[in-house]
């Protein structure tokens, strides 16, 4: 039976969808394959880890009838990596082994029986469903995502809060040195939900949202999200615990202030980053009216200053900084300006867009 038969580009672009979350060595060896489910014209590839499963559904030429089998799916993509963009190929199935064909290459693969694929068991109910467009979700998880733990044995960090209410969407982060705050406005009223997505799904669904006004639908159960978007559907589990109060975190009425251009500043860290210790990564910021001077040493005992003109006219603060949080931050804005709120030299600072009350980034100052 012929499973598919479409051009390269076509077949490599929806394996690669659901791809994403494969790992390549795994205690399950099926968990490497990607299952193949064909229903009458229809295909319908699911890919999964245990924790976050990935299904597409496709419409690629080939013999009608019903068809299942598992096989390796980055096998599969190097393979077809390899064959030009517009060349027709297929996949047959032939006595428990799928065979790929293209040109005058021919690749029989091993399957895996379908039945032993651990499919993901969905929740049993899920919160009311609401939309954003695939660019606002995109643009929320990139104003955050940088901020989120990586390996922090407080689990519940490792990954980015969703909260849900009324016609607001936010989306928090934060390593316990920093928090990313970003939030838009729905279309519709929702109840109240907060969850935390794991860090591994934040990744995925950055790398597959599309920067398109087509939406993506969500849902909400106590341990489960699932997304549906472009003919995909998204289920992954949800982390448990419970994320610090973010409200108390960031800073209010800090009583200095400034507001100044984001690239400039942006290109002083950059240059005054060179000369950071490898381990501290710190710089000192100096507040003065009318300037600001960035400073960084190291163990060699070079050292770098870079001033900035600016419009200032509160105390004279000096404060240290990881520069490599403060790069991140301003590394993911777009804004020409960026306001920075202050308090002394003890204090965390809040950076802000100026008349835009969507984006947060607190940074907590570090001794040098």
């Amino acid at each position: 039976m012929i499973v598919l038969k479409a051009t390269q580009d076509k077949v490599l672009a929806v394996l690669q969808s659901v791809a994403g979350i494969v790992e390549r060595r795994h205690t399950l060896p099926i968990l490497a394959n990607v299952l193949i489910r064909k229903t009458g014209s229809q295909l319908q590839l699911t890919t999964s880890d245990l924790e976050i499963q990935i299904r597409t559904t496709a419409e690629l030429d080939g013999d009608a009838g019903s068809f299942t089998t598992t096989v390796g799916a980055r096998k599969l993509i190097d393979i077809l990596r390899t064959m030009p963009s517009d060349q027709t190929v297929s996949l047959e199935s032939q006595q428990a082994k799928l065979v790929l064909k293209g040109g005058k290459s021919k690749f029989t693969l091993q399957t895996l029986p379908a039945e032993d694929f651990p499919l993901v068991q969905e929740a049993a109910s899920f919160g009311p469903s609401f939309s954003v467009p695939q660019k606002t979700l995109k643009d929320l998880l990139n104003q955050v995502s940088f901020a989120m733990a990586v390996h922090d044995i407080r689990y519940y960090l490792n990954g980015i809060l969703f909260v849900a209410e009324g016609k607001q969407l936010s989306l928090v982060a934060t390593d316990g040195h920093r928090l990313a705050f970003a939030s838009s406005t729905l279309d519709v009223e929702v109840p109240k939900q907060e969850v935390i997505l794991p860090r591994k799904t934040v990744l995925e669904l950055q790398r597959l949202l599309s920067d398109s006004e087509g939406s993506i639908e969500m849902q909400f159960a106590t341990n489960q999200a699932k997304f549906s978007f472009d003919g995909m559907e998204f289920v992954t589990k949800l982390v448990e615990g419970k994320f610090p109060d973010y409200n108390r975190v960031i800073p209010k009425n800090h009583k200095n202030s400034v507001t100044l251009g984001r690239v400039p500043l942006l290109a002083s860290l950059q240059r005054t980053a060179i000369l950071t210790s490898e381990k501290f990564k710190g710089v000192r910021l100096n507040f003065e009216p009318g300037t600001l001077r960035i400073a960084s040493n190291n163990a060699e005992q070079e050292e770098a200053v870079d001033e900035l003109d600016i419009d200032y006219a509160g105390d004279e603060i000096e404060v240290g900084f990881n520069v490599t949080y403060l790069i991140d931050a301003l590394s993911n804005m777009e804004q020409e300006m960026v306001r920075v709120d202050l308090a002394d030299a003890n204090s965390s600072a809040l950076f802000t867009v100026p008349d835009n009350a969507s984006f947060k980034y607190v940074v907590m100052p570090m001794r040098i």
